[in-house]
C-alpha cells in the first residue's frame, strides 16, 4: 500500500455527514507506516461521485473519470480526512496521477490550515 493509491474501502459505521458506505478512498499517510506490517491504521480521503461535492471549495478535489482507475468523475473530499482500520480496505484500484496527488495534498493542506 502507497501514498496516492486508490481503494476500495467500506466505510461503516460512520455518522452524521461522514462519508459512508462502500466507496473508493485515496491512501495518504506517509509509505513509511504503509509499509510497516506493525502499523495497523492508514491515513485516507474519501472519494465521492455526488456532483454536489464539487461546490464546496477548496478543500475538493475533482478527479477525472479513468484517473486512479476511477470509472466515473469523482471528487477527493479531503475536508474529511479520516485514519482506518487496514482490514477496511478491500480492493486496489488504480494510483492517482502525481499531479492530482499534489493537489489532493493542497486541499488536505487547506482543510487544516497548514502552510
Amino acid at each position: 500500500m502507497k501514498r496516492g493509491e486508490v481503494h476500495w474501502a467500506d466505510l461503516m459505521p460512520r455518522s452524521g455527514s461522514e462519508q459512508t458506505g462502500r466507496r473508493p478512498v485515496i491512501v495518504l499517510s506517509h509509505d513509511g507506516f504503509n509499509g510497516n506490517p506493525r502499523w495497523k491504521s492508514i491515513v485516507v480521503v474519501p472519494v465521492s461521485t455526488s456532483t454536489s461535492q464539487g461546490t464546496r471549495g477548496p478543500t475538493v478535489v475533482e478527479i477525472p473519470a479513468g484517473a486512479g482507475g476511477l470509472a466515473k468523475a469523482s471528487f477527493a473530499v479531503c475536508h474529511q480526512i479520516t485514519t482506518l482500520d487496514r482490514a477496511k480496505l478491500t480492493k486496489r484500484i488504480g494510483v492517482l496521477p502525481p499531479e492530482a496527488l499534489v493537489n489532493v495534498e493542497d486541499a488536505v493542506k487547506a482543510a487544516i490550515d497548514l502552510d
